[in-house]
Protein backbone atom coordinates (compact mmCIF):
# COMPACT_ATOMS: atom_id res chain seq x y z
CA UNK A 1 0.00 0.00 0.00
CA UNK A 2 2.87 2.46 0.59
CA UNK A 3 3.97 2.18 -3.01
CA UNK A 4 0.39 2.31 -4.53
CA UNK A 5 -1.44 4.93 -2.60
CA UNK A 6 0.57 7.96 -3.74
CA UNK A 7 -0.24 6.79 -7.18
CA UNK A 8 -4.09 7.17 -6.50
CA UNK A 9 -5.43 10.33 -7.35
CA UNK A 10 -6.05 12.26 -4.77
CA UNK A 11 -10.30 12.92 -4.65
CA UNK A 12 -9.71 8.37 -4.45
CA UNK A 13 -7.78 8.76 -1.99
CA UNK A 14 -9.64 10.68 0.28
CA UNK A 15 -12.15 7.99 0.04
CA UNK A 16 -10.39 5.48 1.16
CA UNK A 17 -9.72 3.34 4.55
CA UNK A 18 -6.90 1.59 4.67
CA UNK A 19 -6.69 -0.82 7.57
CA UNK A 20 -4.15 -3.17 7.86
CA UNK A 21 -5.52 -6.52 9.77
CA UNK A 22 -2.60 -9.21 10.77
CA UNK A 23 -5.63 -11.59 11.00
CA UNK A 24 -8.76 -11.18 8.34
CA UNK A 25 -11.58 -11.94 10.79
CA UNK A 26 -15.28 -11.57 10.19
CA UNK A 27 -15.46 -8.30 11.90
CA UNK A 28 -13.06 -6.54 9.24
CA UNK A 29 -16.47 -7.56 6.63
CA UNK A 30 -19.00 -7.20 9.03
CA UNK A 31 -17.88 -3.24 9.65
CA UNK A 32 -17.69 -2.69 5.47
CA UNK A 33 -20.80 -0.15 5.75
CA UNK A 34 -23.92 -0.60 2.71
CA UNK A 35 -22.31 1.90 -0.53
CA UNK A 36 -18.32 0.56 0.53
CA UNK A 37 -16.48 -1.58 -0.85
CA UNK A 38 -13.86 -3.74 0.50
CA UNK A 39 -10.41 -5.01 -0.99
CA UNK A 40 -8.78 -7.77 0.71
CA UNK A 41 -4.82 -7.23 -0.09
CA UNK A 42 -2.40 -10.67 0.98
CA UNK A 43 -0.53 -13.66 0.56
CA UNK A 44 -1.79 -16.57 -0.42
CA UNK A 45 -1.54 -20.56 -0.57
CA UNK A 46 -2.38 -22.29 -3.53
CA UNK A 47 -1.01 -20.52 -6.23
CA UNK A 48 2.46 -20.48 -7.77
CA UNK A 49 5.11 -18.27 -5.80
CA UNK A 50 4.76 -14.28 -6.94
CA UNK A 51 1.40 -15.52 -8.91
CA UNK A 52 -1.16 -12.84 -8.35
CA UNK A 53 -4.62 -13.61 -8.25
CA UNK A 54 -8.05 -11.85 -8.02
CA UNK A 55 -11.03 -13.59 -7.01
CA UNK A 56 -14.71 -11.66 -5.74
CA UNK A 57 -15.36 -11.81 -2.35
CA UNK A 58 -18.40 -13.84 -3.08
CA UNK A 59 -16.38 -16.54 -4.90
CA UNK A 60 -13.74 -16.74 -2.40
CA UNK A 61 -15.66 -19.51 -0.63
CA UNK A 62 -15.64 -21.95 -2.96
CA UNK A 63 -12.30 -22.16 -4.12
CA UNK A 64 -11.27 -24.89 -1.41
CA UNK A 65 -7.56 -25.12 -3.16
CA UNK A 66 -6.54 -21.06 -2.59
CA UNK A 67 -6.13 -19.83 1.15
CA UNK A 68 -5.17 -15.99 2.25
CA UNK A 69 -2.48 -16.04 4.48
CA UNK A 70 -3.92 -14.23 7.19
CA UNK A 71 -7.13 -16.21 7.93
CA UNK A 72 -5.02 -18.52 9.77
CA UNK A 73 -7.60 -18.36 12.37
CA UNK A 74 -10.46 -19.72 11.15
CA UNK A 75 -10.55 -20.89 7.47
CA UNK A 76 -11.63 -18.58 5.09
CA UNK A 77 -15.01 -19.90 4.75
CA UNK A 78 -15.95 -19.55 7.86
CA UNK A 79 -14.58 -15.90 7.79
CA UNK A 80 -17.07 -15.19 4.97
CA UNK A 81 -19.72 -17.39 6.31
CA UNK A 82 -19.55 -15.71 10.06
CA UNK A 83 -19.62 -12.51 7.92
CA UNK A 84 -22.53 -13.05 5.61
CA UNK A 85 -24.99 -14.50 8.01
CA UNK A 86 -24.76 -10.87 10.40
CA UNK A 87 -24.56 -9.03 6.96
CA UNK A 88 -27.16 -11.43 5.01
CA UNK A 89 -24.38 -10.76 2.46
CA UNK A 90 -21.10 -9.81 1.55
CA UNK A 91 -19.69 -6.55 0.99
CA UNK A 92 -18.90 -5.56 -3.00
CA UNK A 93 -15.43 -6.70 -3.32
CA UNK A 94 -12.37 -8.74 -4.39
CA UNK A 95 -9.28 -10.30 -3.06
CA UNK A 96 -6.03 -9.89 -4.59
CA UNK A 97 -3.73 -12.73 -3.63
CA UNK A 98 0.22 -12.99 -4.51
CA UNK A 99 1.65 -16.35 -4.48
CA UNK A 100 4.14 -16.74 -1.65
CA UNK A 101 7.29 -19.08 -0.98
CA UNK A 102 7.52 -19.23 2.61
CA UNK A 103 5.40 -17.37 5.35
CA UNK A 104 7.82 -16.23 8.38
CA UNK A 105 7.79 -12.79 9.85
CA UNK A 106 10.78 -10.32 9.08
CA UNK A 107 11.27 -8.27 5.57
CA UNK A 108 12.71 -11.30 3.86
CA UNK A 109 10.56 -11.57 0.51
CA UNK A 110 11.56 -14.66 -1.88
CA UNK A 111 12.76 -13.44 -5.49
CA UNK A 112 9.56 -14.70 -6.58
CA UNK A 113 7.55 -12.57 -4.59
CA UNK A 114 9.74 -9.52 -5.28
CA UNK A 115 9.28 -9.95 -9.00
CA UNK A 116 5.29 -10.39 -8.92
CA UNK A 117 5.19 -7.50 -6.42
CA UNK A 118 4.39 -5.01 -9.62
CA UNK A 119 1.85 -6.93 -11.20
CA UNK A 120 0.58 -7.10 -7.67
CA UNK A 121 0.26 -3.63 -7.03
CA UNK A 122 -1.18 -3.30 -10.69
CA UNK A 123 -3.87 -5.98 -9.46
CA UNK A 124 -4.82 -4.05 -6.07
CA UNK A 125 -5.22 -0.59 -7.61
CA UNK A 126 -7.03 -1.44 -10.34
CA UNK A 127 -9.41 -3.48 -8.04
CA UNK A 128 -9.56 -0.08 -6.00
CA UNK A 129 -10.57 1.76 -9.03
CA UNK A 130 -13.14 -0.16 -10.14
CA UNK A 131 -15.11 -0.77 -7.15
CA UNK A 132 -14.79 2.62 -6.08
CA UNK A 133 -16.62 3.53 -9.36
CA UNK A 134 -19.04 0.64 -9.01
CA UNK A 135 -19.82 2.00 -5.48
CA UNK A 136 -20.18 5.57 -6.74
CA UNK A 137 -23.09 4.66 -8.78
Amino acid sequence: MAHLLPRLLPDLRQRLEVRRCPQLDAVDLIDVAPGEACVILDTVVGVAPGEVIEIPLDELATRDTIAPRSSHALPIEQVLGIAMAVRGTLPAGAFVGIGGKWFGFGNLQSRALRHGMPDFERAAEAAIVRLAAEVAR
